[in-house]
């Protein structure tokens, strides 16, 4: 059966995007094509069946370590069905969680979900409209049934944090993680993926008449520049949005709690202190 011997699981912004452009540029590593098939998660994608998830790694090589990204899979409560449906079809993968300062998730995660005209109210008020914006940074609550499952020494934790302090260091112990044939090596002409689309609120229609070729063809013969990069300007995020001195407080009360948990699963991690600096 071909199936994954990884899967990097969420958090969601929190640089998955980025690592799992990483993991699919080493030999010997194969990753799925969509980066995030969601299959375990979705219940329209999990009804195609066995067969259509199994094929998403039937491109791989003899003896590639095949792996995919789906931060859906740490979305509780979202989708409540993952953990179960994985253990059947699942013995034993090799899972990566990647975190980030979940005060800087909230704000990104509000980012994109203004972009793409799910949320339209201002950080604040969405926190309290949008459970998920909380939720889904809720680290040590959204890991913990991955290790009830599969044990700790399935799990492997890293942060965005750790990847921008030492890419290559932090790569290298990933690789080792999930046993590849050889040394991974970053490369630096990938950058950084997803972070400049966000900064920019989607029209609707998006796709059709921003992102599709004749449009951008059209738009380039037809548009003057000074008045392409003025729509642009306006479209895009001048600044980042902040959290009220309340709100802040509030999230990081939540967060801390949420802190303690994820530190009795990882003890000592260094990502204890690279994510959560409102603890010191």
């Amino acid at each position: 059966m071909a199936l994954p011997d990884f899967l990097l699981i969420g958090a969601m912004k929190c640089g998955t995007t980025t690592l799992a452009a990483q993991l699919a540029a080493q030999p010997g590593l194969f990753m799925t094509d969509p980066k995030e098939p969601n299959f375990f998660s979705d219940d329209a994608i999990h009804a195609r069946g066995a067969g259509w998830y199994e094929s998403l790694f039937a491109a791989a090589a003899p003896g590639d370590l095949k792996g995919e990204a789906s931060t859906h899979y740490t979305k509780l409560p979202t989708h409540p069905q993952t953990i179960a449906r994985m253990t059947r079809m699942l013995a034993a993968p090799k899972l990566i969680y990647m975190i980030r300062n979940p005060l800087d998730r909230v704000i990104s995660h509000f980012i994109h979900e203004t972009s793409h005209r799910v949320i339209r109210t201002d950080l604040d008020r969405a926190i309290g409209m949008h459970p998920e914006l909380v939720e889904y940074g809720r680290y040590g609550m959204q890991i913990a049934p991955f290790l009830q499952a599969y044990g700790a020494g399935a799990v492997l934790l890293t942060s965005l944090e750790q990847l921008k302090a030492d890419p290559q260091a932090e790569l290298g112990r990933i690789g080792r993680f999930i046993g590849a044939p050889g040394p991974l090596h970053w490369d630096d002409a990938i950058g950084a993926r997803n972070s400049a689309e966000d900064r920019f609120r989607h029209l609707p229609a998006h796709q059709l008449l921003v992102n599709s070729p004749w449009a951008t063809a059209l738009r380039r013969t037809l548009v003057p520049k000074s008045l392409r990069e003025w729509v642009k300007r306006k479209r895009s995020f001048t600044e980042r949005p902040q959290l009220s001195p309340e709100t802040r407080r509030r999230l990081e009360d939540i967060f801390a709690a949420d802190h303690t948990e994820l530190a009795r699963a990882f003890p000592g991690h260094p990502a204890l202190s690279a994510c959560y600096p409102f603890r010191a």
